[in-house]
């Protein structure tokens, strides 16, 4: 047995052996053939001469041929966005549709169903057969959420509306300040509505007109509504921060048991002031509340309120809810607005272009409401607004004067409110960390 064992390990380490021995012989063949083709390749006669000279050919090419199919039912369907100084029939037509059917556009009935609806950038859609023949043309209105059809029956055409079917979707964007909130926004493709939101909802804390500095940060979660995939407009904002000066603030939508709306920070501090710092959204503070030489009389005066320069016709907002109680000319001031907002505050708006529409004595106004508009009446050497800020009668500086707020939230609504936002303030701080981590 052990004879038997001693034969069979020998006969395995010969083939050991002997595979060993053909291993090398492949490996020394393998490498022999390399070298061959290396020579064989450095050794080809001719490598790099004789090319072919090169020769430019130019041919001209035809545009293929397109066969318009003139009965093909199916619509041509183009979209663009209404320019500047057009009517409704011209863009019709730039956009394939029959002359003889685009000049019904501009009938008086269907102008005064559109009128204020056919702003430049609105997007129009229309559906035509191949020889310009309208199925149909479809503008949208975000300010009512509705969609306004055009469509042909026997030759005519005929304007009706529906209700537009909007998906509301939910979005974050945050951006760093480099010179103003407006570019900033810009830089992070937010609309403009969006910066005029932040800042009424931040207005309390932050003057948007003196404390921006560069590097200051935001970051926001808001509504956006959509129509057939195409965003209509901004909605909502549920909830921001912004980072001034290395200050932190922050804001989160909270709904009241009454349906009522109204934003807080983390602490529960509502957002929701008793007045604006400002009557006007973003403008520069020309002169402030002190002593000065008068720009007209050139003599020394008390300015008893705040000058913002802004281009005429800017609109002008009520600070507060209140009741007009002067609307009129007097004086140096021009056209002027007082409106009183109970028994101890009253506020003043004077060199004004004009009002707004209907606006007289005794009505109700509520706060950020457009009440007039930005001009130069009066005593004034260009376009501006003084406001003017008074308590008991006793005018106050607006830039510094302490703003009354609303109620805080405390005990049991305290604490369901930040269960309430707890998500959002997670969503918040993954915005904010993101943006350092790309910065770093």
């Amino acid at each position: 047995m052990f004879g038997e064992k001693a034969i069979i390990l020998a006969h395995l380490k010969k083939l050991r052996e002997s595979d060993l021995r053909k291993r090398w012989r492949l490996i020394a063949a393998a490498a022999i053939s390399t070298l061959g083709m290396a020579a064989a390749i450095a050794v080809v006669p001719g490598q790099g001469q004789n090319l072919p000279p090169k020769e430019t050919i130019l041919t001209s090419l035809s545009s293929p041929k397109i066969a318009v199919l003139v009965d093909d039912e199916r619509p041509y369907i183009r979209q663009d966005k209404v320019r500047s100084g057009e009517s409704l029939g011209s863009a019709l037509r730039r956009l394939g549709v029959l002359s003889t059917l685009a000049h019904q556009a501009n009938r008086t009935d269907i102008r005064q169903a559109l009128a204020g609806k056919l702003q430049p950038g609105t997007v129009l859609t229309v559906a035509t057969s191949a020889e310009g023949g309208l199925h149909s043309a479809s503008l949208t209105d975000s300010t009512t959420d509705r969609l306004f059809i055009l469509e042909e029956h026997d030759g005519k055409l005929e304007l009706r509306s529906e209700n537009l079917n909007l998906d509301t979707r939910v979005q974050m964007q945050g951006g760093i300040v480099q010179s103003s909130l407006f570019a900033a926004m810009d830089n992070a493709g937010l609309p403009d509505a969006i910066a005029e939101k932040l800042a009424e909802i931040f207005g309390d804390d932050i003057n948007f007109h003196s404390d921006l500095i560069k590097g200051d940060r935001f970051s926001v979660i808001y509504e956006v509504a959509y129509h057939q995939g195409r965003a209509i407009r901004t909605g909502r904002i549920l909830a921001a921060e912004f980072i001034n000066r290395g200050q932190k603030h922050t804001a989160y939508l909270h709904t009241h048991p009454d349906g009522r709306e109204e934003y807080y920070n983390r602490e529960g501090r509502s957002h929701a002031q008793g007045f604006l710092r400002s009557p006007l959204e973003f403008s520069r503070v020309s002169s402030g509340f002190s002593l000065r030489q008068h720009p007209v009389f050139g003599n020394w005066r008390e300015h008893k309120g705040v000058d913002y320069a802004a281009p005429h016709g800017t609109a002008v907002k009520a600070t507060s809810d209140g009741t007009v109680e002067f609307i009129g000319q007097r004086n140096g001031y021009g056209n002027f607005v007082i409106l009183r907002h109970g028994d101890k505050y009253t506020t003043a708006y004077g060199h004004l272009s004009g009002y707004a529409g209907g606006l007289k004595t005794g009505d109700r106004v509520r706060q950020g409401q457009v009440i007039a508009y930005v001009g130069s009446t009066g005593w004034s050497t260009g376009p501006h607004l003084h406001y003017e800020f008074r308590i008991d009668g006793i005018h106050q500086n607006p830039l510094t004067v302490a703003l009354p707020n609303n109620n805080p939230l405390s005990g049991i609504h305290l604490q369901r409110f930040r269960l309430e936002v707890a998500a959002l303030e997670r969503q918040l701080a993954h915005l904010e960390s993101s943006r350092n981590a790309f910065l770093d």
